[in-house]
């Protein structure tokens, strides 16, 4: 393990400039913090922490929090690809990582005090939910916070452009010559369930096509099952749709089983667009038309958001609403009537 002194001699940068790159100091340009973070790493440098503590008066951690009581967890694949690209940016920067454990209500402890006790310099909160007190204990504290995934006007928050997501969906659907068109719903608690909904139901009226009574249905949480069971309510209707905007691809990928296990086919007896452009969006069959989040971006943009709090020492009210596309598979098609 080589010294701040070599160092110096492989980048070409003075000791100073060195030592406030590795200290995130903002008079260093970020060009030249990642080539001397990436030098330190390749060859093995790693600066004192005690010292660094005391020198920046930081901890150079950031703490994660994961609200479960909506049921949606980490093990969903879109906040996972979140939390890999801001985990990515960070570590970039110095930082590391601590994770709050569920467990914690058991020990009579708040994500708030946890976090306090860990004296993580910000918070990145994921997977929200707006009734949800600890997450409103973190909006209304004093520490630098990101929320992903939510919208609020007490914090930054980086989301998808879900509104336009909705219309994506449902002209392209439109433009295959369907006009009755179904939607599976994110629950209306979590805020990318409402901002879908909210789409599907501008879109569907500036087109003005009628939502037909039970075509807008609740699908819970974004499960496999609970996009299942919302088709099959879907397929015992009078007048089942032609084509169906799901909020969410493991909802879409239950929904296109119940229409297989009903004797149908996709896309030509019902066609079926989802959300997210998770991976395994690609490998079933058909493959899945879907709008996809940038989760790159979106974990890219909160990295950016909290450091920018945490150096400046200053919390940020912002919005960053970050743009989706349309990826068009084999699920969708021409109206069959």
């Amino acid at each position: 393990m080589g010294t701040i002194y070599d160092l110096a001699k492989l980048t070409g940068f003075s000791i100073t400039t060195v030592s406030k790159a590795l200290n995130n100091y903002s008079d260093v340009s970020e060009k030249t913090k990642a080539k001397i973070i990436q030098a330190a790493a390749d060859m093995g440098y790693l600066p004192n922490a005690h010292a660094q503590s005391l020198s920046t008066k930081r901890s150079w951690t950031i703490g994660v929090m994961f609200s479960e009581a909506n049921e949606v967890g980490m093990m969903h694949p879109f906040f996972n690809a979140i939390i890999e690209s801001f985990r990515q940016a960070t570590e970039q920067q110095g930082y590391d990582l601590i994770f709050a454990s569920r467990n914690l209500r058991n020990r009579d402890m708040s994500y708030l005090e946890h976090f306090q006790h860990r004296a993580v310099d910000g918070i990145v909160v994921i997977c929200s939910d707006q009734m949800d007190q600890h997450v409103q204990e973190l909006i209304q504290s004093t520490i630098p916070i990101v929320v992903v995934d939510m919208d609020s006007a007490d914090c930054s928050v980086v989301f998808s452009d879900n509104l336009t997501g909705g219309a994506l969906a449902i002209n392209h659907l439109h433009e295959l010559g369907h006009r009755r068109i179904a939607h599976i719903a994110g629950d209306t608690t979590i805020d990318a369930g409402s901002a879908r909904i909210a789409g599907y139901e501008r879109a569907m009226a500036e087109l003005a096509l009628p939502i037909l009574e039970g075509y807008l249905i609740n699908g819970g949480f974004f499960s496999v099952e609970e996009g299942k069971q919302a088709m099959q309510t879907l397929l015992a209707l009078p007048q089942r749709p032609t084509a169906v905007f799901v909020a969410g691809d493991q909802m879409a990928i239950g929904a296109m089983e119940a229409i297989h296990e009903a004797g149908l086919h996709v896309p030509a007896d019902i066609s079926i667009v989802g959300y997210d452009d998770i991976e395994m969006s690609k490998y079933v069959t058909p493959k899945l038309t879907t709008v996809r989040q940038d989760t790159e971006r979106i974990g890219q943009h909160a990295a950016d958001l909290l450091i920018e709090q945490i150096v400046n020492k200053q919390r940020l009210k912002t919005t960053d609403i970050i743009p989706v596309e349309l990826i068009v598979r084999h699920s969708t098609g021409p109206v069959n009537d």
